[in-house]
């Protein structure tokens, strides 16, 4: 299985919506969470599983 490389500005889509990236965390347990603002300002932290990079 491969893994997508996520990083600030990339343009996502997640399990609500498309999205920026604007922050990256590691929890406690190791895990990268990665915070995506939506087009109505709301951030939602994900993982790697709950993104895809958007394509045009």
């Amino acid at each position: 299985m491969t893994q997508a490389a996520f990083k600030p500005g990339d343009d996502v889509f997640t399990t609500n919506a498309r999205g920026i990236i604007i922050d990256m965390r590691a929890t406690p347990s190791g895990k990268w969470v990665f915070g995506v603002e939506d087009a109505t300002g709301e951030v939602t932290y994900f993982t790697s599983a709950g993104l895809h990079l958007a394509q045009d």
